[in-house]
């Protein structure tokens, strides 16, 4: 028996490769279907089944895809309905694979069809358990996020999570390890841990879920203090249940090179890809920027409202592919194409750029900035921690709603360490606004003698 877990950092998710006397599968797998693919011919081994734990939100799966290019079957729990063939199992169904065996427990609350896979090793001894978004390391699953209107709510589906635990996973041996479906980043819960795995024993001592906490508390817990989700979080899950365009499709239609002569802003989104000091320096009028370095693909998905945007990559040279995969993996296909050469071929070609106006946290300080408004984009919990007395907070979750409030007057923008400041003020900058990015964020300005406020999280 073998297990591998796939841990991706910019979504914070994990997938899964498990294998057996030559038979494999995959459990909620990426877009990108080659490194599956490729894992299972180096290993000699052939894709059985794909196991998805439930619709994802948070990202397309790549499910379809390989099962397209394997032959394998793909596999949910009880409840989940689709437009594309799958086996739709039943609670406590066993499936083979070599010598092992996975059964399926199902355990409704963070969405409905949310189900566990249970192995079993090659002597029939419970070995681990493959969580989704049901149980996480140190948290469990929202409970917002498959709401209809009318039929259920996330009280619902909270309470139904409380039992699902304690009738389906606490009963199980304390030796059995625990394989969640994401760590800490994700959006998916408040409190995860960044271990991506842990005995379901130590769960059982440290994790509030697990722990000695009455129904009507777990609900409470689990509603209370949520952010809501990304806004493109609804439309991934209707991919993931519906079906999307293919992965060597979307290459195909996507990494075309461009010449500055065909860069045109008026049609398409810019969208600068390269590190913030870089496009700091120099940057194509009304792009925004989000930096493959930082949770690109999350960032992408909180702040670009139209999954049909015709979009136009600037990215380093050799990171263009890398770009277009990780906006497929959050479903924005509509890529273009790139800019051939990188940023220099626009410099090159003579054609205008523009700087971002930034200020070190010393100098801001000392003589300030000329500015209105001090915004501070980091999430609400942060800010209540500690901010600079006077600021407003405006978080970059939420700026798909709240940008066009920020364009009047003179902004002097900052989050924690330099990342998501550049990005409000791109997205500032093109709106017109003029914006002022603090280098170094919080982490430097609290080092100057500037006044710090806290509050209360409300």
């Amino acid at each position: 028996m073998y297990i591998e877990q796939l841990y991706t950092g910019c979504l914070a998710e994990a997938a899964y490769y498990i294998e057996s006397e030559g038979e494999a599968i995959i459990i909620d797998p990426l877009r990108e279907t080659e490194p599956y693919i490729e894992m299972a011919r180096a290993r000699k081994a052939k894709i059985k089944y794909i196991f998805e734990t439930h619709f994802h939100a948070d990202f397309v799966s790549g499910h379809i895809d390989l099962a397209h290019k394997t032959g394998a079957s793909i596999v949910y729990g009880p409840t989940a309905k689709t437009t594309y063939d799958t086996i739709e199992a039943k609670d406590g169904q066993i499936f083979e694979l070599g010598k092992i065996k996975i059964k399926v427990l199902h355990t409704p609350g963070h969405t409905p069809e949310s189900s566990c896979y249970l192995l079993f090793d090659e002597n029939g001894k419970e070995n681990s358990i493959f969580t989704g978004d049901t149980l996480f390391i140190g948290d469990v699953g929202r409970p917002d996020l498959a709401q209809k209107s009318g039929e259920i709510t996330a009280e619902d589906l909270a309470a139904t999570l409380y039992d699902s635990l304690r009738v389906k996973i606490m009963p199980l041996s304390d030796h059995i390890t625990v394989y969640p479906g994401h760590g800490a980043g994700s959006s998916c819960g408040k409190k995860m841990s960044s271990e991506t795995s842990a005995l379901l024993g130590d769960q059982k001592q440290t994790n509030y879920a697990l722990g000695d906490i009455s129904k009507e508390d777990f609900v409470k817990e689990l509603t209370t203090g949520i952010l809501p989700p990304p806004q493109y979080f609804s439309k991934a899950a209707a991919q993931n249940k519906s079906g999307y365009k293919s992965i060597d499709e979307l290459f195909e239609s996507s990494l075309k090179a461009l010449t500055p002569d065909q860069m045109d802003s008026s049609k398409s989104l810019i969208l600068d890809t390269r590190h913030q000091d870089d496009f700091r320096k120099g940057h194509i009028k009304d792009s925004w920027f989000v930096g493959l370095d930082g949770q690109f693909a999350p960032w992408v998905g909180a702040l670009i409202e139209d999954l049909h945007q015709p979009i136009i990559i600037v990215a380093e040279v050799g990171k263009e592919r890398e770009a277009i995969m990780r906006l497929a993996r959050v479903g924005y296909d509509n890529v273009i194409g790139y800019l051939e050469g990188g940023i220099e071929t626009w410099f090159n070609a003579g054609k205008s750029t523009e700087t971002l106006n930034s200020i070190s946290p010393e100098e801001f300080a000392i003589k300030g900035a000329g500015q209105d408004v001090i915004l501070d984009v980091r999430k609400p919990s942060e800010y209540a921690d500690a901010h600079i007395a006077g600021s407003q907070n405006a978080p970059l979750d939420f700026f798909v709603n709240t940008a066009e409030m920020h364009t009047n007057g003179k902004l002097a923008i900052h989050c924690k360490g330099g990342y998501r400041s550049v990005i409000a003020a791109s997205i500032l900058k093109s709106k017109g606004a003029a914006v002022i990015d603090i280098m170094g964020g919080f982490d430097e300005l609290k080092k100057t003698n500037l006044p710090i406020g806290k509050t209360e999280v409300v």
